[in-house]
């Protein structure tokens, strides 16, 4: 992928919502809520201080993360959909 996000800013996927529900009915796709869930693509090198300190990404490459429902904007990279978005946007991180 040509792209990294600058500062504290992370490149999300996201995951893909259910299908259908527990009873087993099929959710139309405009019946869908964008899923708060995401895998994280790339992230940037972090925040820094108003010493200059850099302060470490708490994310990583790889991890599975929960987001706002509102968070981030949606950009197209290489023909796929995904969220740039600051590190503080992101609720926590699935294990």
């Amino acid at each position: 992928m040509a792209f990294k996000p600058l500062h504290d800013r992370v490149l999300v996927k996201r995951v893909q919502g259910e299908e259908k529900t527990k009873g087993g009915l099929i959710i139309p796709d405009n019946a869908k809520e964008k899923p708060a869930e995401g895998e994280i693509v790339s992230v940037g090198e972090g925040a820094r201080k108003d010493s200059g300190e850099l302060i470490a990404m708490s994310v990583k490459a790889g991890d599975r993360v929960l987001f706002g429902k509102w968070s981030g904007t949606e950009v197209t990279v290489d023909g796929e959909e995904l969220l740039i978005m600051k590190e503080s946007d992101i609720l926590g991180i699935l294990s």
